[in-house]
């Protein structure tokens, strides 16, 4: 049961992370994107590299590649959205969103990558 609780656990970062990149895209747009990394003063470049991040990085952990590799390199981009939530409190339905949900999704992407990729992967060969 355990490798497949671990896909489940992939698919659904892989899914929530795919979610956020189109959300970007399609809902807040790329310039609104832009905007809003702005007004948290960070430059237009982290925007773009969080699209294709969240993007990239969740089609490659639906896939089930390098979902070790990936998880990692997905936790500074959630450690960068916890912190500008930290003044609004920890539970995220306080105006504004609060910490917890951007820190349980850190914490999720640090067991999957301890845990690697389960089964359904695209090749085990890049699991």
């Amino acid at each position: 049961m355990q490798a497949y609780a671990t896909t489940l656990l992939r698919l659904s970062l892989g899914v929530m992370t795919l979610a956020h990149g189109l959300l970007k895209i399609f809902v807040f747009t790329i310039p609104g994107t832009v905007a809003f990394f702005d007004s948290l003063g960070l430059p237009a470049i982290f925007a773009y590299l969080t699209i294709l991040a969240e993007v990239g990085g969740g089609l490659a952990l639906i896939l089930g590649i390098y979902t070790r590799w990936v998880s990692l390199a997905l936790v500074p981009l959630l450690i960068g959205a916890t912190v500008p939530h930290l003044a609004n409190g920890w539970l995220f339905s306080n105006p504004g969103g609060g910490w917890e949900f951007p820190l349980f999704w850190t914490l999720a992407l640090l067991v999957q990558a301890g845990l690697g990729g389960g089964k359904a992967v695209l090749h085990p060969r890049f699991a």
